[in-house]
């Protein structure tokens, strides 16, 4: 209950009550609202100039965050770095190594490709910096795809590398017979005169006229497929196979310096120059086959021949004259 006031009135020499105003009142509680208001606001603006105090824990976890900003920059600056070395070694390996040995080029797709399917970075959305977490983890993805497609197509290459040499070294790619131990070019590949028929006759390998025992070396690695004298008008012969298609044959030898089965390299001596078989003089008949087919031995004397002593022994071979066989 709420007390009564009163005031003395001089004039009548008596107490009176005192009557409160209903618009004083409602005058008096918006004072009051406004007031509170307004303290609440003083006291806001205050809050937020005044820097906050962190706890120690705080303070840790703001370092580590941006300590982890740092480091996912500088993860990506090395990621820039390796792509463009990558970038470097797979133009090389498409357009060199690969073109080299005839290996069909890695498509860019194949280079470049993500990742579909399911996502695999759901673990990593609701963060605050979720979106450069997701950016390099992808990155770092790809680029791992990346290296192991490079390293298998390095891993090819050195494999069709090891091929490549044992190509090289098998290819009949010397003379049979040293030119300082040569008398002369016989005769070549092509329609020659048959030396004891007189007529013409298509001869399949090249005639060197050589002393009686001169060392005849093999014209590419490989292995001794026959050495005997059971091939009609070779007399006592040797053939090679080099692998790859190649063979290899050295006819009216004097003797043998191989066996059958045996493995040799391209220089070795397997023979020395004779006159067994149909043979008119001393002489090394040597033919290369090409997937049993008979090619013209001028084109594998790049091994052991300047480009003038070609030259001569091209023209020589060219010459119709008569074979030795």
């Amino acid at each position: 209950m709420s007390k009564v006031k009163y005031f003395y009135d001089s004039e009548t020499l008596s107490y009176k009550k005192i009557e409160r105003r209903k618009g004083r009142k409602l005058g008096i509680i918006l004072l009051s609202i406004l007031s509170s208001f307004l303290a609440g606001f003083i006291l806001l603006v205050i809050y937020l100039n005044i820097p906050q105090i962190e706890t120690p824990q705080e303070k840790a976890l703001k370092r580590e965050l941006q300590n982890m900003k740092l480091q996912y920059g500088l993860l990506n600056k090395k990621m820039d770095q390796i792509q463009d070395v990558l970038a470097n070694v797979e133009d090389r390996d498409n357009n060199i190594y690969r073109l080299y040995f005839e290996a069909n080029p890695i498509p860019e797709e194949q280079r470049k490709a993500g990742f579909g399917g399911i996502n695999r970075y759901k673990d990593l959305e609701g963060f605050d910096n979720s979106k450069l977490i997701i950016q390099t983890s992808k990155r770092m993805d790809i680029l791992t795809k990346q290296l192991v497609v490079q390293s298998k197509s390095l891993d090819e290459i050195a494999e069709l590398a090891k091929e490549k040499e044992s190509l090289l070294a098998a290819i009949p790619a010397i003379q049979p017979v040293k030119n300082e131990d040569l008398k002369k070019i016989a005769s070549g590949y092509g329609w020659r005169t048959d030396p004891f028929t007189k007529v013409k006759k298509f001869h399949y390998g090249m005639d060197f006229s050589a002393p009686r025992g001169t060392p005849v070396y093999a014209t590419g690695d490989g292995r001794i497929k026959r050495a005997d004298n059971r091939s009609t008008g070779y007399g006592n012969h040797i053939r090679i196979d080099h692998g790859y298609g190649y063979t290899s044959l050295y006819g009216h030898l004097y003797k043998y310096n191989v066996r059958p089965g045996q493995r040799v390299k391209r220089g070795d001596v397997i023979g020395f120059v004779g006159s067994t078989g149909r043979s008119e003089a001393p002489h090394l008949h040597y033919e290369i086959f090409k997937d049993d087919d008979r090619i013209n031995p001028i084109n594998f004397y790049y091994g052991n021949l300047s480009p003038e002593e070609f030259d001569q022994i091209l023209e020589k071979a060219q010459q119709e004259n008569q074979s030795l066989d």
